[in-house]
């Protein structure tokens, strides 16, 4: 057992100090009803929704590995989409917090996702170019639309007709009809990027935005809507005569036979309106109502625009109509009838700027009917900002009303330290120290800094000091949160301070070729009667070049400091004579440590390898390749020989330096990690990292076995290069615009799997039952049959309900997926099986779906198999009745509710369902729109 009992796993524990990743965007969702209070952010793998008002964590939407790159609220508010780096999405009930829905069909990163109206079809873009359409209710996908050459930057649907407008960086914006599956139009106004693009004017205008400083507009008019003879005339004919009118249709008939790419919508460019920011759109949108657009750009500063509404539109013309006929009267002119229009600076009006903090990284609007606007921004140095706009005010001004900071560093953290009792933590960045409780991640005290470099606890735990990249040493008090003392120690940064062990003083190196040893010393306050604690330079050590890193033997007998030069030198304390060089590493060493007993030293340097070396005779006992990069930070594990090492590779890997084994590695920061820091009984890890993130990492009691941890990492490899294979094709099939929505991954193969053990099991169960009768007549008599385990413990069900039950715990989402990596051998038994369940009426919708997609694939085989021509003619009669069947059910509940909701309207006298007062509204614009043009026309 000493093998199993050798290491401990460390697992994670916490992730802390992030408001807010930049990497994806910010989105108000509705808690409890609540619209503008809640709003949800990216924070690496998880989604935080932070309460705005409160300034609280409410909820954690908790995700596996990857980093958040999108989010998305359903139009009901009672989900969120999330898109993440390895182009999954999964959907999240805002309700419980549970993940219910995942669709996994990009290669990259997911770049945009939408919902439709009534948030039954969800639409995702990536960075491999794809746009998949999911089926969000059936929780299976569509289809998958290329056409794209770079990665999608914005999807969105229109509600009119059955239509999808994505753009992309290839500067394309396409146009899709959903019936037909095809792109029927492309926009090629753009000779830059497409960054973002939003739909205004109830969907009859488009804008863009690219890597200028223009907004273009485009006019989009349904092709239909013209000939319908009920509607108005189109907007361009409001002065003409009716006889002009008509000739206007002819042509454009003869314009569609010319393009027959606008037989569906007309897309025409109309004008730009000019941005204040000189660099490329960040993010470009509209609220839910459409009223008011925004963008920003890479700055910090968000334009917000009004679009007038057709009412509002319509009164200006009237206005300018009257000023033009007055000024007509005074020049004795003829009225001026048809050259009044208005300009589109007058239609989409600059309302304010809204300047932020720092840089923004995105943004979502919400408009309250009272006509206050309310702004979230997401920053790029972990904060979350809230801005009310009063649209109604004279000149409208932007009142931050909230901000949520206190919970992380405005940069990245670059020096950890743990406290002697394992409780306090210490983090400090280029702006602020903050020291943490571990138990409860809540900063206790934020005090301001220079950019801090290194830092420890001055034993005690009631004072910190930090070293900082302008040479100086800061003391801080804990109990006041005040800065105490501040010395110029070096000329250049402190790159390094370590404690000694006799815990009275310490030593610092910097970049001025010095290291310098200081005690601690009570000094008389002026201010108070009591003694405080100070910091005295003792000795000094002047080496050649720069100093990296500097650490104490355990005995206090030697220092070991790091230097420019590659090379690690060791010194004696007591007389500042040289030791030993440690020389062999290529690039400089980073970071080093010294084993509790004195006898190994391990060093860490940019040259990506950590050595081991016996600290008697400065032999390098082991060179280790540890990271893909840079090696940060180096730390044994308090007594043992077991250390920890951090690198740029976004990595954190624990080693034996006995055995020169690889132990364990930590994953879950996404970006280069800093930092880290032990607990001084071992028990703890915390480690900081670029993507602004804390973790804490916790020793757990459970053994780890290096046999099966190399196992499951070849397992983990397997899995992932299963996604990067080809994707199975379907016979005869050419790659075309449209694709099937999924994509192989190990889950599928896995579903595959399961269903061809499910008929294999069938097949020797009805082998050994054929068997048993022929044994059972034999015999005369009836002999007890075996039941199989598998079919036991299912409740003694028969052979073919088990497959029926296998089959309905593959995922929707998966299911095709699942069929098409089936070898054919499996398929004439499902064939004869799902004859006989939709015989008896068994789950018709989702064998239906299973069978003409196994039809499609399959056809030729099928086809040409003389065996299965009888199981297809039955398949087609039972198939078509119970589908006709299934229809009717469905077409009397939906007569049922109909009649249920017409009897509820009735006896509350109340609409019940909001799309009354809805069509009576349109009626009415409709009417009045007519009569204006009647009007215009006369």
């Amino acid at each position: 057992m000493g093998l199993t009992r050798q290491y401990l796993r460390y697992g994670p524990a916490a992730l802390f100090g992030l408001v807010a990743s930049a990497r994806g965007n910010a989105a108000f969702v509705a808690l409890r009803g609540e619209r503008g209070r809640c709003v949800a952010v990216p924070a690496c793998e998880h989604v935080f929704v932070w309460d705005t008002r409160k300034g609280e964590k409410v909820l954690i939407l908790k995700g596996l590995k990857q980093e958040v790159s999108c989010l998305c609220p359903s139009p009901d508010g009672l989900h969120l989409a999330v898109g993440y780096e390895d182009g999954s999405i999964r959907v999240f009930s805002l309700l419980s917090g549970e993940a219910n829905i995942t669709f996994n069909g990009h290669k990259a990163a997911v770049t945009a996702l939408q919902y439709d109206h009534l948030g039954g079809r969800l639409v995702s873009g990536s960075k491999d170019t794809d746009v998949i359409v999911w089926d969000v209710i059936n929780e299976s996908g569509l289809y998958r639309l290329r056409g794209h050459k770079d990665a999608v930057t914005q999807v969105l649907f229109l509600k009119e007709k059955n239509l999808l407008v994505t753009s992309g960086k290839d500067t394309l914006v396409k146009w899709w009809d959903l019936d037909a599956q095809h792109c029927f139009k492309t926009l090629v106004g753009h000779r830059t990027e497409v960054w973002g693009m939003a739909l205004i004017s109830e969907e009859k205008r488009l804008i863009t935005g690219s890597a200028d400083s223009e907004l273009r507009v485009w006019d989009i008019s349904y092709i239909q809507e013209v000939k319908d003879p009920d509607e108005p005339g189109s907007k361009k004919s409001k002065g003409s005569s009716p006889g002009a009118e008509e000739n206007t249709e002819e042509d454009e008939t003869l314009e569609l036979d010319e393009h027959p790419e606008e037989r569906l919508v007309k897309c025409s460019k109309v004008g730009s309106i000019m941005r204040e920011g000189r660099d490329r759109i960040v993010t470009l949108a509209t609220d839910r109502t459409g009223k008011i657009l925004a963008c920003h750009g890479t700055d910090a500063v968000l334009e917000v625009f009004s679009v007038l509404s057709e009412e509002e539109v319509q009164k200006k013309l009237e206005k300018k109509m009257k000023k033009a006929k007055k000024k007509a009267k005074q020049n004795s002119e003829e009225e001026p009838e048809g050259s009044v229009e208005l300009s589109l600076q007058e239609e989409i009006q600059r309302v304010a700027n809204v300047r932020a903090s720092s840089k923004i990284k995105s943004f979502d609007l919400i408009l309250s009917p009272k006509g206050e606007l309310k702004i979230v921004l997401l920053l790029q140095n972990n904060i979350i900002e809230l801005y009310n706009l009063n649209l109604s005010a004279q000149v409208p001004q932007a009142v931050r009303a909230s901000r949520i900071t206190i919970g992380g560093h405005r940069s990245d953290v670059r020096t950890l330290a743990f406290s002697s009792d394992n409780i306090a933590i210490l983090s400090a960045a280029a702006e602020s120290v903050k020291i943490w409780n571990r138990l409860t991640l809540q900063c206790i005290r934020t005090m301001d800094c220079e950019y801090a470099l290194c830092s420890l606890f001055v034993p005690g735990d009631r004072h910190v000091i930090v070293g900082t990249k302008t040479g100086k040493l800061q003391l801080y008090d804990l109990a006041s949160g005040s800065l105490m003392e501040t010395l110029n120690a070096h000329d250049g940064a402190v790159w390094s301070i370590a404690l000694s062990p006799d815990r009275r003083g310490f030593v610092t190196g910097g970049a001025d070729k010095c290291v310098k040893f200081w005690e601690f010393e009570l000094v008389k306050d002026e201010s108070s009667v009591q003694k405080r604690l100070s910091m005295k330079h003792v000795r000094i050590l002047q080496l050649d070049e720069d100093v990296l890193c500097v650490r104490y033997s355990p005995n206090q007998k030697l220092l070991a400091v790091s230097l420019l030069d590659c090379t690690v030198k060791i010194f004696y304390i007591d007389t500042l004579k040289f030791f030993l060089s440690l020389y062999g590493h290529k690039l400089p060493v980073l970071c080093m440590d010294i084993s509790y007993d004195g006898t190994l030293i391990a060093t860490g340097s940019a040259d990506r390898n950590v050595k081991i070396w016996g600290l008697d005779f400065g032999d390098c006992h082991r060179s280790l390749f540890a990271h893909d990069d840079s090696v940060m930070y180096l730390q044994f594990v308090a007594k043992s020989h077991l250390f920890f090492t951090a690198g740029k590779d976004s990595k954190i890997k624990q080693w034996d330096a006995d055995k020169f084994e690889h132990i364990q590695t930590l994953e879950g920061h996404h970006q280069e990690v800093w930092c880290l820091a032990l607990s001084p009984n071992g028990d703890y890890v915390v480690s900081a990292s670029h993507d602004k993130s804390l973790r804490l990492w916790e020793r757990t009691r459970e053994p780890l076995v290096l046999e099966e941890e190399r196992e499951m990492q070849r397992e983990a490899e397997y899995e992932e290069s299963v996604a990067k294979e080809e994707q199975p094709v379907v016979a005869g099939e050419t790659q075309g615009e449209i694709g099937l929505a999924g994509k192989k991954t190990i889950e599928t193969i896995k579903a595959a799997e399961r269903i061809m053990e499910a008929i294999e099991l069938y097949r020797e169960e009805m082998a050994k039952l054929m068997e048993h009768k022929a044994i059972c007549k034999a015999a005369g008599k009836e002999v007890p049959f075996p039941v199989n385990p598998i079919l036991r413990a299912y409740g003694n069900i028969t052979p073919s309900a088990y497959v029926l039950e296998v089959f309905k715990k593959v995922k929707s989402s998966e299911l095709e997926e699942s069929l098409l990596v089936l070898p054919f051998s499996y398929v004439p038994d499902l064939l004869r099986l799902f004859n006989e369940y939709i015989h008896v009426g068994l789950e018709v919708e989702l064998l239906c779906r299973a069978l003409l997609f196994l039809l499609k694939i399959h056809f030729g085989q099928i086809t040409g198999n003389h065996m299965l021509v009888t199981v297809i003619e039955n398949l087609k009669k039972t198939t078509i009745s119970r589908v006709s069947e299934a229809r009717d059910v469905l077409g009397f509940n939906m007569a049922g509710l109909q009649y249920l909701k017409r009897e509820i309207e009735a006896k509350d006298e109340v609409t019940f369902f909001a799309d009354a007062t809805d069509r009576f509204e349109e009626k009415k614009r409709k009417r009045k729109k007519k009569e204006k043009m009647v009007l215009a026309v006369l």
